[in-house]
């Protein structure tokens, strides 16, 4: 598979003023140039971005992440090496970046999609799909400087998206939208994949990033630390923020994360109190935590794994809808599952509680329970996710040959 993006050797400097002169007299009066240093913000980074996949750019703040996407975008110069681009480029860098305030959504359409390259033709076939899928369409003849932070994305990423372009560099302007609209998002990468086009993107939800994600990069001060499979580079990256956050075992079980909570215990359950689940059944899970100190707003959810280590599917409550409020001392988090969607097997849960914006660890514990599915008196054919359906045959016109079979035997008939 070709490579469309080509790092190469860049680096890309910053002078952090720590003093500085804001006239000629300061200058004169001061006998200084005034005082600073550089930062360094990439320092030798080299990657390449395969042709249809979605890349993500991972690491912790002031990693070099935006800074590098910018360089990508051709709004930076980097001071060292060199960035191949082969394709069209769109770029959502900023909430709302290109619009202007006083215009409203449909004339802020025109400009938009005018300073990304369509054609006004382009614009007037596209309006229509543009408005749509920004969701914003009773509002979009009203001023933008009216709108939301979340209709300002959505309304900014509907433009970029319909530019068609071969590349597409998004910076964490993800985070704003709802989660229905984050689904539509993925699904619309996607939909980009399939027909051979490459995103690229930068954000701090590791969910997100998860579900997205084909292939990822981590950075750490401005140096690359691994490029690869998504799954692998975002466990890695994960562990290393655990483990900055200090390890603790309780009950035998090794946490990470900072620990104003802790998941002591998870019970998996059939509706029928049972500890077998069934495929296509409802189910329970219930994570027990306990709080050293009240935490506003947490995020507590799990994640299910193979016995291979297959990383399978995740819930929490922020994707949920079902934020917390502040949480404080011992307690019980539950969550229903309205049917079983895995195959007959074994199965790990890993749980874990993340503050708010799902960047800071609180408590990550894996393997901290184990169920089993049962197939319910049926057949199924094999993988980790079960798929409950209904088969039948509609016969358009009468067959002509001399035979005839029965669909819903399967006997053949003279």
């Amino acid at each position: 598979m070709a490579d469309v993006i080509e790092v190469e050797h860049v680096t890309k400097r910053f002078r952090v003023y720590h003093e500085r002169n804001q006239s000629l007299k300061s200058a004169v009066m001061r006998r200084t140039r005034g005082s600073y240093e550089d930062f360094l913000a990439l320092d030798d980074v080299s990657l390449s971005v395969p042709q249809s996949s979605t890349f993500a750019l991972v690491g912790d703040n002031g990693s070099g992440k935006s800074t590098l996407l910018k360089c990508m975008a051709q709004i930076l110069v980097p001071d060292a090496g060199t960035i191949r681009t082969d394709g069209r480029v769109a770029a959502l860098l900023e909430v709302g970046s290109g619009f202007h305030p006083e215009l409203s959504g449909r004339d802020n359409i025109y400009l938009n999609g005018s300073i990304l390259g369509m054609t006004r033709r382009e614009i007037d076939r596209k309006l229509e799909e543009i408005v749509d899928f920004s969701g914003v369409g009773q509002f979009i003849d009203q001023p933008v400087k009216n709108y939301s932070s979340g209709m300002y994305v959505r309304l900014g990423f509907s433009v970029a998206i319909n530019v068609e372009p071969e590349i597409l560099l998004v910076d964490e302007v993800l985070a704003v939208g709802d989660a229905a609209f984050q689904a539509k998002c993925t699904e619309k990468f996607a939909s980009l994949n399939r027909e051979g086009r490459t995103v690229v993107i930068v954000s701090h939800s590791l969910p997100s990033v998860r579900a997205m994600a084909d292939t990822a990069a981590w950075l750490s001060h401005g140096r690359l630390r691994e490029i690869g499979a998504a799954a692998q580079v975002l466990e890695h990256y994960e562990e290393s923020t655990r483990g900055a956050s200090g390890v603790a075992v309780v009950q035998g079980r090794e946490h990470t994360g900072s620990g104003e909570i802790r998941i002591v215990r998870v019970e998996v359950e059939g509706v029928d109190g049972r500890g077998r689940l069934v495929v296509d059944r409802p189910a329970r899970v219930r994570l027990h935590y306990e709080a050293s100190e009240p935490v506003d707003s947490p995020v507590i959810g799990f994640a299910v794994e193979a016995l291979d280590g297959a990383y399978l599917a995740a819930t929490n409550t922020r994707d949920a809808g079902e934020p917390l409020g502040v949480v404080g001392g011992r307690g019980v988090v539950e969550c229903e599952l309205p049917a079983v969607a895995f195959h007959p097997g074994e199965y790990i849960i890993t749980a874990a509680v993340t503050d708010a914006s799902t960047t800071h660890s609180i408590d990550h514990v894996r393997g901290i329970a184990r169920f089993s599915v049962d197939g319910g008196g049926r057949t199924w054919s094999g993988g980790y996710f079960a798929l409950p359906a209904r088969w039948g045959v509609t016969q358009a016109e009468p067959s002509t040959a001399t035979g005839s079979v029965d669909v819903g035997t399967g006997r053949a008939g003279a």
